[in-house]
């Protein structure tokens, strides 16, 4: 019995090379187009999925590096092509299978809606680091920035170059594919705006809201993931009306800070989204008081606040806990302006620390069986 030829092992090889935005392997998404091996040359031809593939050079380097790696290859011959229309609508619906929607209630990833009653609580932060914190346990972790008037989360994950402008998705045909930083996969409204336009505002109403909350959940390509975190827009109006419709079995993690003003106004955010049918899983209380190096504590916000949200919320059976109290950090603010979320640049940070444990609590919880089709048959 023969062994596989050197033109298989090639194949086999740069086959298993995985495509840096779609996190598959090229074989799987059919790139791999004619591999041959004369003498110790193999020649190779690669599809990609578009002209200008942002993503072109790295393939290109990972499948040089992969094809050399073959013993008995000294030399690679590398081709690059773009997959026909035929080939991408194949892909496109390979990548999307069966369902339009991906994020249903029988689907294995656990999706949560970051709240808040009003602004200026520090949610987008919250949100940009809790992702960053779970990605970094090993979960693959998805970002909605639903917060079309006042998006931040690529100048957050630094997705925004040195002159402000945002990274772009790529598009394969009516399929796009969000960028990546942090090994964080996130989308928002500020990545589709023109260029130089990503600091003017987006004044639009019900409609259109609905329309991008949608085409984010059912057009961007997320891939399989453990967790989708939603950063909602502060309040009660048309996003947090349109996202319970689409996603009634979301859980919903409050933020807010140990302001009793701002603690009475994210209880509604909580009682809004149970209306809906979504589960309050916890609260977080952000810019809590600050242990001072003489031993004084800073509360500039007061205290108390995220516990009183969390009892509010609670029911018989229903429970809401306090999950974290972030302290108030000049490095999680810092960090934020810079592109570098906080848990990622200064984890030993106090802020830091209080955010990887609130990933910890809520990696180790996973999701409930409520709403699942489960394949399960009796005999």
């Amino acid at each position: 019995m023969t062994g596989p030829s050197l033109s298989d092992s090639v194949r086999a090889a740069v086959g298993a090379v995985s495509d840096p935005e779609l996190r598959r392997p090229l074989a799987e998404l059919g790139m791999i187009r004619a591999v041959t091996a004369e003498g110790t040359t193999a020649h190779v031809e690669v599809a990609l999925t578009i002209v200008g593939c942002p993503a072109a050079d790295r393939i290109e380097r990972d499948v040089r590096d992969a094809a050399a790696s073959v013993a008995g290859i000294d030399a690679v011959d590398l081709t690059l092509t773009v997959m026909s229309p035929a080939e991408r609508a194949d892909l496109i619906e390979r990548l999307r299978g069966a369902r339009r929607m991906p994020f249903t209630a029988d689907s294995l990833t656990r999706v949560i809606a970051v709240t808040s009653g009003k602004g200026g609580v520090g949610k987008s932060s919250v949100t940009a680091n809790l992702a960053a914190a779970l990605a970094r346990r090993g979960l693959r972790v998805g970002l909605v920035d639903a917060d079309v008037h006042g998006f931040s989360i690529p100048g957050i994950l630094g997705l925004t170059d040195e002159d402000g402008h945002v990274t772009r998705p790529t598009r394969i045909d009516d399929l796009i594919v969000p960028p990546i930083a942090h090994d964080v996969k996130a989308i928002s409204i500020g990545m589709f705006l023109r260029e130089g336009e990503e600091r003017s505002a987006v004044a639009w109403r019900g409609p259109m809201l609905h329309r991008t909350v949608q085409q984010f959940l059912t057009d961007v390509f997320f891939g399989d993931l453990d967790i989708l975190l939603l950063d909602m827009p502060p309040g009660t109006g048309d996003i947090a009306i349109t996202v319970g419709q689409l996603l009634p079995h979301a859980e919903v993690l409050v933020v807010t800070t140990p302001q009793a003003a701002a603690a009475d106004v994210a209880v509604r955010s909580g009682l809004v989204a149970r209306q809906t049918g979504q589960r309050v899983i916890g609260v977080v209380e952000n810019m809590a008081p600050l242990a001072l190096p003489d031993g004084t504590v800073l509360d500039l916000f007061g205290s108390g606040g995220g516990q009183a949200v969390a009892d509010q919320l609670s029911t018989d059976g229903e429970p809401v806990p306090l999950l974290a109290s972030i302290p108030l950090s000049a490095a999680l603010r810092a960090a934020g302006d810079r592109g570098a979320p906080v848990v990622i640049a200064e984890p030993h940070d106090a802020a830091a620390r209080a955010i990887d444990a609130l990933a910890a609590t809520i990696a180790s919880q996973g999701r409930g069986l409520a709403g699942r089709r489960l394949d399960v048959s009796v005999r």
